[in-house]
């Protein structure tokens, strides 16, 4: 579970005080699907990097399984992350000299699988998400579509709980993003807990659970209309 208390994030800019988070309070339960909705800067994105543990509150608390994230050292945080928590980028963050099984071994290799086991399961996601065939391909030789389910594949190497994705498909055509979605949905039903920024009101709704932010602020926490549907 992930859970925030009345966190606040501020910065100094120009000399004035800028509030990214705004005492904000917050529970997802393990298996959910939330998707974070607001105009730019109302404070989604850094309301997920906090979740992932990459920027510490002005005040506040951030927990994942009851595990208070900044009271540990940065060692500590990089630990959670590499054994909880899964991310996908709007900018894929592939590294274009490594062909795609090469990025994926990346977070295997750092983890300590062994170098045949690291082939195996790099070349196992890539099958999953439809890539089979390109396992030898580099970033440059994807499709922007491509590109994205190789990084799909590598957010799921250390087999993560919990996936925290920045605008997954705001660099896609239409029918690509609807793909990244579906593979999000089953991400969620084998009970992985996923927190998605978007700006696409049709992607949020796919969500079981929509928060809308505005000036740091959560201003509406409801089900999704994909929820009232299947109920």
């Amino acid at each position: 579970m992930l859970l925030m208390q009345n966190v606040t994030k501020t910065y100094e800019m120009h000399r004035q005080k800028v509030v990214a988070l705004d005492d904000a309070t917050l529970e997802i339960p393990r298996g959910d699907f939330v998707s974070l909705i607001g105009p730019s800067g109302s404070g989604k994105s850094s309301l997920l990097v906090m979740l992932g543990g990459m920027l510490s509150p002005t005040s506040g608390r951030v927990l994942l399984n009851g595990q208070s994230m900044y009271d540990l050292n940065a060692d500590g945080r990089a630990q959670l992350r590499q054994a909880h928590i899964g991310f996908v980028f709007q900018t894929f963050n592939l590294i274009p000299y490594l062909t795609a099984q090469e990025n994926i071994q990346i977070p295997l290799y750092l983890s300590g699988t062994s170098e045949a086991d690291q082939g195996d399961r790099a070349a196992e996601l890539l099958a999953r998400v439809g890539l089979g065939d390109r396992l030898d391909h580099k970033p440059t030789e994807l499709s922007v579509g491509q590109q994205q389910r190789v990084a799909l594949a590598r957010m799921l190497a250390n087999d993560p709980d919990v996936i925290l994705a920045d605008e997954p498909t705001g660099n896609l055509d239409p029918e690509t993003g609807e793909q990244v979605i579906e593979y999000f949905e089953q991400f969620n039903r084998e009970g992985r807990t996923i927190v998605m920024v978007t700006h696409n009101p049709e992607a949020a709704e796919r969500a079981k659970r929509v928060l809308k932010l505005r000036n740091g602020k959560i201003i509406d926490d409801r089900a999704s209309l994909q929820s009232f549907d299947a109920a």
